[in-house]
């Protein structure tokens, strides 16, 4: 029997994540680090089987970078480095054949394992890997020749959509191959980004081995933009690793180019595929092409949402209860807040145009949200609606929130100063305070 509820509670609200996820693609990216660290590498294994079991379909992209310089250092050699970029030549290229082969087996192992008493009992996953990447030579850059380090030319989106719909996890490995029988050494990331801009994934998942991303105050940053990612590579260019660098550079790219959502997680955390993807909050820095949280005119599909952020607050008594049919017939007055798709805020306005005034109605914002200032941003969005509508005033009636609109400049009124129409209205029960703000 279970202590408390916390795991219903969460296993519960991850159902509308777990029908979000099912049948879409997902690209995740991770170094070959990951293979160094056992135990938290099996977790990772499981939360893929997890994931491939609720019905997503996954590319696992890898890299093999300590593996790929352990043995060049057996041979008494490393890897030369140009701008940033590696140069493979034949005997570098050797150690990259052989460690990426390594680390492929080691994954598919992993994923071949069934023990009873452990989260793979009973699982069988099918891993595919093969030539879907053709690439091409960097070539010679600043005089410098890349030997046998290449880019993404061409991937083959046919062969692992087919691979994807029979049901098995793409295994990619960073090498590429070229129609004269040449192999070159890829880029993780940027492997990773030409694999879910031809697929049009859905979320592309970069696994770091760096802390997350953090702002000044040392909180994670949650959110950016592909220009505010530029902007932090540019700032933090002497903080952020080489490999971190890729990433960011390869999600923003990926991100102006058509990939809804790439994610920066840190893998050495503990359930982070799990975390980040069942959960509204999140635990990494997701990159959007556009504002991650937005404003829009509610539509008849959000009633259900709506009533579920309201009926804590309507059986607080802090709102007046509204049924769903209500709701209905006045969807048109409410304004969503919404993040990823999920409704996190709402306000509604009833205008009375007559004395240029209208109620400021039904503000909420879901609890795991308050604080951060969504409530003065949704405060905003509904006092520039009633100015366009050539509104002079707004009011509110309020049993428990008045210091709350005090602080944003709303004056206590009489029942008096509102619209003879409202005043009927008035519940004298509730004997809520009234408010006015000019606008």
């Amino acid at each position: 029997m279970l202590k408390d509820n916390r795991f219903l509670d969460w296993f519960r609200h991850s159902t509308p994540y777990i029908h979000a996820h099912r049948d879409k693609t997902f690209v995740v990216c991770f170094g070959g680090e990951a293979l160094e660290q056992r135990e938290s590498f099996s977790h990772l294994i499981h939360d893929i089987a997890l994931l491939q079991g609720l019905g997503v379909r996954l590319v696992l992209v890898h890299g093999a970078r300590p593996q790929i310089e352990e043995r060049l250092r057996l041979r008494g050699a490393q890897m030369r480095i140009h701008n940033g970029l590696r140069i493979t030549d034949e005997h570098a290229l050797t150690c990259v054949k052989e460690a990426a082969g390594f680390v492929r087996v080691e994954i598919e192992a992993q994923l071949s394992t069934g023990l009873a008493n452990t989260p793979m009992a009973g699982i069988r996953i099918r891993a595919a890997s093969g030539n879907f990447v053709t690439a091409q030579p960097l070539g010679v850059r600043d005089g410098v020749d890349f030997c046998h380090t290449g880019q993404v030319r061409k991937v083959d989106g046919a062969a692992l959509r087919k691979v994807l719909a029979e049901g098995a996890i793409a295994l990619i490995p960073p090498l590429g191959y070229s129609p004269t029988g040449e192999v070159f050494n890829l880029a993780a990331p940027d492997l990773a980004a030409a694999i879910a801009l031809e697929l049009h994934a859905d979320k592309l998942i970069y696994l770091q081995e760096e802390d997350s991303l953090r702002d000044e105050g040392g909180a994670t940053i949650t959110h950016l933009l592909p220009i505010e990612a530029d902007e932090l590579l540019v700032k933090r260019i002497d903080e952020i690793s080489e490999e971190c660098y890729q990433q960011i550079f390869a999600a923003s790219d990926a991100c102006r180019r058509g990939i809804k959502r790439v994610h920066l997680l840190q893998r050495g955390q503990n359930g982070v595929l799990l975390q980040e993807l069942f959960t509204r909050e999140g635990v990494g820095t997701i990159i959007t092409a556009s504002a991650f949280e937005t404003l829009r005119t509610a539509r008849i599909d959000d009633v259900g949402g709506i009533l579920n952020l309201l009926e804590p607050l309507e059986q607080a008594g802090v709102l007046v209860k509204r049924s769903r049919e209500l709701l209905e017939t006045e969807i048109d007055r409410f304004v969503l807040m919404l993040r990823d798709e999920a409704i996190i805020a709402c306000a509604a306005l009833y205008p009375y145009p007559e004395e240029h005034t209208a109620e400021l109605a039904c503000v909420a914002v879901h609890p795991d949200y308050r604080d951060a200032g969504r409530g003065d941003a949704l405060l905003q969005n509904m006092e520039a609606i009633a100015r366009n509508q050539g509104l002079r005033s707004l009011f509110v009636l309020t049993t428990q929130t008045a210091h709350w609109f005090q602080e944003r400049g709303f004056t206590g009124v009489s029942l008096d100063d509102l619209p003879r129409e409202r005043q009927r209205l008035y519940n004298f029960q509730r004997n809520s305070k009234l408010f006015r703000k000019p606008l």
